[in-house]
């Protein structure tokens, strides 16, 4: 019993050591514990770019990046420009931009291939560049082209004089009234007047420089020639102009014209006159009345009968029938609209004008079913067509 006793009490007094070097060894801290380090190097590279920060704030200036297509080191201070593809490099702790996908949609091969140089060109490096260049341009270029400095003064000694179509029209005007000149000159000098007044404003300034009066004289000239061409130069400065139509119309030229188409003349000559008779009848209801009462559609009539070939047959009836549907328009442009006073003194002059009565009375629904019989389709539909008007 002793014996057992005794080994009793050294179990039991082993034990009791045992847990306390266990306590003891929780207690203390083991050399393998994981502990909570500061990193005092990224809190000091944080308050670095902090204060770039604000430095860049407070001096407002920012250095702009021109990112490429590969990654490049961002610095503190620098600013980034919209779009750019920006990552924290967790090796090295920098942060890098590049283009981003956007970006490098345009971006043109030949930069994705190459680097391009992002620095800057000065002011003084830019002329220094232009110097060279143009020491670099060869002898024969230059020796090609004068200077401009000797242009300009060969071009001040020749004295151009610039001239507007009015002074053109007086220099010409001038020309013709010199009775020594032959009659090529005055053809000359009619066509260049002809070409000068299908503008509105220039046909205005031969009225008042008194070149009307010069035109309608050469229609009374023995010349056939100047006939044609008088007529040709009137009926391009009286085409819808109205100014001219009246000055034209008080200066007896419709008259002169219907006597020339009433005499035996050539074909040219009666084709511009024609022309002349048209321009100044359309649109003008006191000239068509005034054409009526002067016998105008009589000689017309004799002039439809001897055109055998039908060139004038073609013109004779375009031109009626835009004065009959002149009339019409008129009429029928007051029942869409509310009439007003411009309006009501048209109806009133065009309703003096009995075109179709005398187109009757002068036996014209005879005349134009003549044209049918014609070999030329377009004389045969014209016929048709402007005809049934008449």
């Amino acid at each position: 019993m002793k014996l057992i006793s005794t080994g009793s009490s050294g179990a039991a007094l082993w034990l009791l050591l045992h847990c306390c070097q266990i306590a003891r060894t929780v207690g203390q801290k083991s050399d393998s514990a994981l502990t909570v380090v500061e990193n005092t190097a990224v809190r000091e590279a944080g308050s670095a770019d902090k204060e770039a920060e604000v430095t860049a704030d407070e001096d407002g200036d920012f250095e702009v990046v021109q990112p490429t297509d590969n990654w490049q080191t961002l610095k503190a201070g620098q600013a980034v420009p919209a779009g750019s593809h920006v990552r924290l490099n967790l090796q090295t702790g920098q942060r890098e931009i590049r283009l981003g996908k956007e970006q490098l949609k345009y971006w043109p091969q030949e930069h994705r291939e190459t680097k391009t140089d992002q620095g800057t060109i000065s002011a003084d490096e830019l002329k220094q560049a232009l110097k060279k260049m143009e020491n670099l341009i060869p002898d024969s270029v230059t020796s090609k082209y004068r200077p401009l400095g000797e242009l300009k003064r060969d071009v001040a000694q020749l004295d151009l004089l610039v001239e507007t179509d009015v002074q053109i029209m007086k220099r010409l005007l001038d020309q013709f009234k010199n009775s020594n000149l032959t009659t090529e000159l005055k053809l000359s000098l009619l066509l260049d007047l002809e070409y000068l007044v299908h503008q509105v404003d220039n046909a205005q300034s031969l009225c008042s420089m008194g070149g009307l009066q010069l035109v309608v004289e050469g229609l009374n000239s023995t010349d056939f020639r100047l006939q044609e061409t008088s007529a040709f130069v009137l009926g391009a400065a009286a085409s819808s102009n109205p100014m001219v139509q009246v000055k034209a119309l008080e200066s007896g030229a419709l008259q002169t014209l219907l006597v020339i188409l009433a005499t035996a003349q050539p074909l040219r000559v009666k084709k511009k006159v024609l022309f002349a008779v048209a321009s100044l009848l359309r649109n003008f209801p006191y000239a068509q009345r005034h054409f009526l009462s002067h016998g105008g559609l009589q000689v017309l009539s004799e002039l439809f009968r001897a055109d055998g070939g039908g060139v004038l047959r073609i013109r004779i009836v375009t031109m009626l029938y835009d004065m009959i549907s002149e009339k019409e328009l008129i009429s029928q442009a007051g029942l869409d609209q509310a009439p007003d006073a411009t309006h009501e003194e048209q109806v009133q002059q065009y309703s003096k004008v009995s075109m179709q009565e005398e187109l009757l009375e002068k036996g014209w629904c005879t005349l134009v079913p003549q044209m049918l019989e014609s070999t030329e389709h377009d004389y045969r539909e014209k016929s048709s067509v402007d005809g049934g008007s008449i």
